[in-house]
Parts: structure tokens; C-alpha cells; sequence
């Protein structure tokens, strides 16, 4: 197979050494890395030979020469950047006729996907999105079972996780909703689009809980109810978690019983890479329900923590979170 092309916009961002890795591991090269922080040492380890910028006006003339001057153009712009520039970067990967390889979220609302749609279909090359848990083992294998089992059955599903973040969160971008989306934006789009994929159509979208640091709800998909809870906060962690110096938590239960898939996390951005390369990457269409998810959960009215409710609603009523 033909070595790829690759420039990355983000490259200081938390996930970009995923990404890098992922370009290393599937045999290709970095040629432009873009990041208008300079921390990117990060780098050496993976691609010191590749240009680096701090400005988009140098990098957007750099990725242009490469195309028109040494017929060496991109095929991939991998991105990395925060959540509200994402449509953005998308634009400019098509508009410099390379495919687009984008962290989650892809965007941050649904009629954004329309538009992407638009240009991709005007440019002839793809928007690919990482939806890592589609490939994660323990999800495949609870995929399957969904899939051969009665499909008229609703699974009942707990779906908890906690991460905790320090106060530099709420002064990041992360903190900024109208950049990042919030809080199930952040860290749960990942989870919604597992749950879709596994589940189908989402049916109903209840929300109890929507802060600056947690939220919670519940879901109904075509064949599973989901009590979820989410969290940035240490002190929503359970104590034997806390007692034992571990800052995350992360459980998902079917029908009471517990799903383990702590493990098996270290090479799934390669392996969505290879899986795009392959031509099988998934694209805007297959994200856009985790994104309609997110935007209705960002734009619901709450509703009472009363009936069912995941049982951490109660929890957090009694806490007094750190307000902005």
C-alpha cells in the first residue's frame, strides 16, 4: 500500500499522541503538524522530521505549495483541536482536497453534519470520525449477543462514569460550553454512540442532571432503557474508589450485571486509523445520532428526580459543586 500523507492540526492537544501513533503504526507519514501552542517535544517521538506551525495562515500555504508546487499533496488532515473548531477544520481538509479524520465529537450539532455532507459530497473525499468502543473487544462481543438475541427484548442498562478534573478544566476551553458542548460532550458522546450502535433508535431523552460538572438522564433506544450518569467532580466518585487513590470510575451494568471493558483501550485509534485506510472508517452519517444526542441533552428542559432516575441523582442533590 502506497504511503499516505498526513498534516495534524492540534497537535498539543491531550488525544494528538493517539493519533500519531496511529499514523506511525499504519506505515504512513507526517508531513505538516499544526498547534498554536509550541509544547509539542511529543513529537520527536513519532515525526521530527515534519514541519511544524504556529500560525494556519504558514501551515494553510505550506499544505497549498505541497499540492500545487511539489505535487505532494495531503491525503489525510487529522484533527485534534477543541470541540467548537472541528466544523471548521473539517471545511479546510475538503477544501485542500484531503479526507478529514476527526476526534469526537465530529461537531457539536446535527445540522452541521447536513452541511459537511454538502461539501464532502462537492469534493469527492470523506469526513472520518474515531469511534473507538466500535472497536473495542468487550463491545463487540456484547454487540453480538444484542444482535443474536430476541430483538423485541429493552435491556435495562446502568451506564456511570466519573473522571475527575482539576479547576484548570473550568478555565480551558472544556469549561466553556458554547466551546465544548458540556460536560456529556466531553466525556460521553463516545458512550451514546456505543449505546446506538449496539441498541438502535433512540426513542426518548429525559434529562435530570445538566451542570458544569455532571449530568445524568435517561435514555430509551429501540431495544434498552439507560439510567446515565456523568461526572468531572472527584466527590461524586463512590468511597472505595476514593479509599483506594483512584480518581475515575467507569461501570456499565445489563440487566444488573456488570460489563467489564476496563482493559483493551491501548491500540483502538490504530485500529480505527487502519480500519479508514481500509475504507471501512466511519463517517458523518454514522456519527450524527451521538450528535443529536448531545445538542437535545445540552438544549433539554429538566425534568423532576423523582420515579426512576440513576441512583447518583440523589447523590449529587446533597453536594455543593465548585460554581464559575
Amino acid at each position: 500500500m502506497k504511503i499516505k500523507n498526513f498534516a495534524l492540526i492540534g497537535t498539543a492537544g491531550f488525544v494528538a499522541p493517539r493519533h500519531l501513533k496511529a499514523i506511525k503504526e499504519t506505515g504512513n507519514q507526517l508531513v505538516a503538524a499544526l498547534d498554536k501552542f509550541d509544547s509539542v517535544g511529543i513529537m520527536d517521538s513519532y515525526f521530527p522530521e515534519s514541519d511544524f506551525f504556529t500560525e494556519f495562515e504558514r501551515f494553510e500555504r505550506y499544505i497549498s505549495k505541497l499540492k500545487y508546487e511539489n505535487n505532494h499533496k495531503v491525503d489525510y488532515v487529522s484533527i485534534c483541536t477543541p470541540n467548537h473548531l472541528h466544523d471548521s477544520n473539517i471545511r479546510f481538509a475538503l477544501n485542500q482536497d484531503a479526507h478529514a479524520i476527526c476526534e469526537k465529537p465530529l461537531v457539536l450539532n446535527p445540522w452541521n453534519i447536513d452541511n459537511l455532507s454538502k461539501i464532502e459530497q462537492e469534493s469527492g473525499k470523506k469526513v472520518y470520525t474515531i469511534l473507538q468502543l466500535r472497536h473495542h473487544p468487550s463491545i463487540l462481543a456484547l454487540k453480538e449477543k444484542i444482535d443474536q438475541g430476541p430483538a423485541d427484548k429493552i435491556y435495562d442498562i446502568d451506564l456511570t462514569y466519573l473522571t475527575s478534573r482539576g479547576n484548570w478544566y473550568y478555565t480551558s476551553w472544556k469549561g466553556d460550553e458554547s466551546k465544548s458542548g458540556g460536560v456529556a460532550s466531553n466525556i460521553g458522546v463516545h458512550f451514546y454512540d456505543m449505546l446506538s450502535w449496539i441498541f438502535g433508535d433512540v426513542t426518548s431523552n429525559t434529562v435530570h442532571l445538566h451542570s458544569h460538572d455532571r449530568a445524568a438522564g435517561i435514555l430509551e433506544f429501540k431495544q434498552a432503557r439507560v439510567r446515565w450518569f456523568l461526572s468531572i467532580n472527584a466527590d461524586t466518585l463512590p468511597e472505595h474508589i476514593k479509599a483506594n487513590g483512584q480518581t475515575t470510575y467507569r461501570s456499565i451494568k445489563m440487566d444488573g450485571e456488570e460489563i467489564e471493558f476496563s482493559n483493551g483501550f491501548k491500540d483502538l485509534h490504530t485500529e480505527s486509523y487502519q480500519h479508514i485506510l481500509d475504507g471501512k472508517g466511519y463517517g458523518l452519517q454514522d456519527a450524527k445520532t451521538s450528535i443529536q444526542i448531545i445538542h437535545d441533552i445540552r438544549t433539554a428542559e429538566l425534568q423532576p428526580i423523582r420515579g426512576d432516575y440513576h441512583p447518583f441523582c440523589k447523590l449529587s442533590q446533597s453536594a455543593h459543586p465548585f460554581e464559575v
